[in-house]
């Protein structure tokens, strides 16, 4: 699975011209769906607000907080319906689970009490697949485009690689498929494995910085 990427042929974009180039082609007619992988478990979120909150060490208004962006992601999603474009993520857990995830986890409910299509996969699960290396942090625009977030020495993200070899592509998706079906419904993941932790102690957070939620 995934067994094509690490070779795959890519255009390096810096970190504006991704962006860009996402809105562009996202915006454009006929990509159908959008699926997004997600790996990693420490990142960054600067100057988006509930994540400051959280990474300061306030626990209650960064669910506060949280909460207050649920109209902005009901509305992103009718946009997407009315755009003919279906979106799903998967997220990867590793346990224990990290400060970061915890408070992400919170984030991605209030989107799947809006519509948002997520489900969750224990990385005990995949293990036997990670062998050799993790399964790739992408986000795969149909059969268009493909990008994977590059960071920098100092784990900020510093643009992506961006595919767009059709075979490849495919491949990715029908791995992106196969996992998703293995995935668990959200709130039954969170209900179980989330909700009843504690607040995070939140010393000196660091990780990577990423895109906005």
């Amino acid at each position: 699975m995934f067994d094509s990427f690490p070779g795959g042929a890519s255009e390096r974009l810096d970190r504006p011209t991704y962006h860009a180039d996402l809105g562009r082609i996202y915006s454009g007619a006929g990509i159908g769906f959008l699926n997004k992988l997600e790996r990693g478990q420490h990142f960054q979120e600067r100057g988006f607000p509930s994540w400051e909150a959280f990474a300061a060490g306030d626990w209650e208004r960064a669910l506060t907080l949280a909460d207050e962006r649920r109209e902005d992601y009901a509305q992103e999603l009718h946009k997407a319906s009315r755009s003919g474009v279906g979106h799903r993520r998967l997220r990867v857990v590793e346990f224990p689970v990290t400060p970061y995830v915890q408070w992400e986890l919170h984030v991605l409910r209030v989107r799947v009490d809006v519509g948002d299509d997520i489900k969750v996969l224990d990385a005990r699960d995949i293990a036997g697949i990670e062998r050799i290396r993790p399964v790739p942090e992408v986000v795969v625009l149909g059969d268009a485009v493909m990008y994977e977030v590059v960071y920098d020495d100092e784990g900020n993200a510093d643009g992506a690689n961006r595919y767009t070899d059709r075979s490849l592509i495919r491949e990715t998706n029908a791995g992106f498929d196969a996992l998703y079906e293995r995935g668990e419904e959200f709130h039954a993941f969170f209900d179980r494995e989330i909700a009843p932790l504690e607040p995070p102690q939140v010393t000196g957070v660091s990780g990577r910085s990423r895109g906005s939620r």
